[in-house]
């Protein structure tokens, strides 16, 4: 091996060192910010699979209302699976998943800050997604279009508040 080969091999990992021991990286204590990005629980990915599914069936009441002859059906299941997705919220924010600590998500730091709140807009969501599976069975075209309305507010309402805004 070559001398400048091993000066500059050993200058690299003086580098190195010197940037890990001033770094971001956590200490002994824990302390230290995760990297971005960082590999996230798996309690991450099934939230965002169900905020997903959630769209979905919002998606399908809303395609259905489109067309000349809304499937009346389609509807009732469809308000079924967002009630469905809806309840399983609550479960999949556990404290220390947000994008402040480095995951990749848009969950905001707000929704553990501001308990209470988070609860609040999580059931007016519940709620509207019962009363679309009551007005799916009911057969009453205007209302379901307006409870549309209030699901999207419902949803628009915690996206303001708890959702990192990428846009």
């Amino acid at each position: 091996m070559t001398y400048r080969r091993l000066v500059t091999g050993a200058a690299l990992a003086a580098f190195t060192l010197g940037l890990t021991a001033c770094g971001d990286t956590p200490g002994e204590d824990g302390a230290g910010t995760p990297p971005v990005e960082a590999t996230a629980p798996p309690v991450v990915e099934e939230r965002q699979a169900n905020f997903k599914a959630m769209g979905k069936a919002f998606k399908a009441i809303r395609t259905q209302l489109e067309g000349d002859s809304p499937d009346m059906a389609a509807i009732a299941t469809a308000a079924t699976d967002l009630n469905a997705a809806a309840v399983k919220i609550e479960g999949y924010f556990p404290e220390g998943t947000s994008v402040d600590d480095g995951y990749d998500t848009e969950a905001l730091a707000t929704i553990w800050e501001q308990p209470e709140d988070f609860a609040a807009a999580h059931q007016r969501l519940v709620d509207a997604s019962v009363q679309m599976i009551t007005l799916a069975e009911g057969g009453d075209m205007a209302a379901i279009g307006d409870q549309v309305g209030a699901i999207g507010g419902s949803c628009k309402n915690c996206h303001d508040t708890f959702r990192l805004d990428t846009d």
